[in-house]
């Protein structure tokens, strides 16, 4: 009787766990089968790539001048604005060079107000000059009108020689004296155009000159280097009274302004599909829970693989097809405060819809 009873529990026992593993197991089949179904679903009605990540413009900020940095104003990972002072380096040698520079146009503009000054008074000499010419050729008129009287009375005998050569003699030195009138006359004009060339000479010089304070001004505006745009400021690696040279790598900005984008690297099976402003559904590892929309701005002329610095060279006997990976540039939308969240680097993962054009 005992052993009937227990048999009989045992069975129960049996058939229920049957029954228990049947159930699970067809809940974890229909699951199976829906999951299955929504994914095959997906995949038919989406392109997706987990091999995409955020990107932004990063630009380095260089030093134009050589010289010790003075102030470090900002410190890493910092929001800055457009316009903020990042570093500021000693301008002692640079305000030097400057005054120097602005002396000597000082200077050659006096120069130029001297050669005015000049030019004005050589003018003005000319002009007695040329009333000198006329008084001397008044004068030599007149002794040519004597020497010729006396001459004709010096050939009817009216006249001695001695008569006529002390008029000759006064011809001679009117002569002279309208020859000498016109010679200073032309030699104040050749001081004038002289002066006239020195002048414009000059004013060449003072443009080279305006050019170099002009040069001097930017150098000493290089010694105070500011943000370019908003953005974050990367790693710090200067410290003050360190030597700094032209050209030098002081930090790294992130622009914000530019926007940020996603480079996602597609099989080249999977771009048949896509074209430029279509909609992309993105997430981001880092915020699994939330879905940021973008719009397909290009896809690149070649594969990722042909960027490289050695590009493949499939032509070898032991060649293995490999599916490339395309890139496509996908602009995020969304609020300067949404995007401020995303960094560059980020690892996301990228649907797009199949569309037929």
């Amino acid at each position: 009787m005992n052993k009937t009873n227990t048999n009989t529990t045992t069975n129960r026992t049996d058939r229920l766990i049957s029954r228990i593993t049947t159930i699970v197991a067809s809940i974890v089949v229909v699951c199976l089968a829906v999951w299955g179904i929504k994914t095959l679903l997906h995949q038919w009605k989406y392109e997706e790539t987990n091999d995409a990540q955020i990107d932004e413009y990063i630009n380095p900020v260089v030093a134009k001048v050589t010289g010790y940095v003075e102030e470090i104003r900002y410190e890493e990972n910092q929001e800055v604005k457009k316009g903020d002072t990042l570093v500021i380096i000693d301008n002692s040698e640079y305000a030097a060079q400057q005054q120097e520079a602005a002396a000597s146009l000082l200077n050659a503009k006096a120069q130029i107000a001297v050669l005015e000054s000049n030019v004005s008074t050589t003018a003005q000499t000319s002009k007695v000059y040329q009333s000198q010419i006329a008084a001397a050729k008044a004068k030599l008129t007149n002794q040519e009108q004597e020497y010729d009287r006396y001459k004709k009375l010096y050939d009817v005998e009216s006249a001695t020689k001695q008569q006529l050569e002390r008029v000759e003699a006064a011809l001679a030195v009117a002569r002279s004296d309208y020859n000498t009138a016109i010679g200073a006359y032309e030699a104040s004009l050749a001081k004038i155009n002289d002066a006239k060339v020195q002048q414009s000479a000059l004013e060449a010089e003072i443009k080279r000159r305006a050019a170099v304070v002009t040069k001097n001004d930017l150098n000493v505006s290089y010694t105070i280097i500011t943000a370019p745009y908003n953005g974050k400021m990367g790693r710090r690696t200067i410290q003050p009274k360190q030597l700094v040279q032209a050209g030098q790598v002081l930090a790294y900005i992130v622009d914000w302004e530019a926007g940020k984008w996603v480079i996602a690297n597609f099989k080249e099976t999977q771009i048949r599909h896509m074209f430029t402003g279509e909609t992309a559904m993105i997430v981001v590892d880092a915020f699994p829970g939330k879905k940021i929309t973008g719009k397909i701005e290009s896809l690149s002329g070649a594969t990722g693989s042909r960027f490289s610095l050695l590009p493949p060279d499939n032509a070898t006997g032991n060649f293995v097809k490999i599916a490339q990976r395309i890139p496509v540039r996908i602009r995020l939308d969304g609020t300067s405060e949404e995007l401020k969240l995303l960094s560059a680097g980020m690892s996301v993962n990228v649907s797009i819809a199949k569309a037929h054009k």
